[in-house]
């Protein structure tokens, strides 16, 4: 069943659960990422649950205040 919820996952769902998964690796509320980066809570709340397809710039902002490439978030 796992498997098949993967293997359906759309991009922006994938990108949803990294961002998450690296800010609750670093212990960070989602307060703390969108201060870090920038942004609002509400928002990175719709990116995080896969309700907002977010910008280039704003996964820029997003990557830089989780100290990753861009590219760790949308691969």
């Amino acid at each position: 069943m796992l498997y098949h919820m993967w293997y359906n996952m759309t991009p922006i769902h994938a990108v949803a659960m990294r961002i998450k998964a690296l800010r609750e690796k670093r212990g960070w509320t989602q307060q703390q990422l969108a201060d870090e980066a920038g942004i609002s809570r509400t928002y990175l709340a719709r990116i995080e649950t896969a309700r907002h397809d977010p910008t280039l710039t704003i996964l820029e902002k997003i990557a830089r205040a989780l100290k990753v490439k861009v590219g760790r978030l949308v691969d």
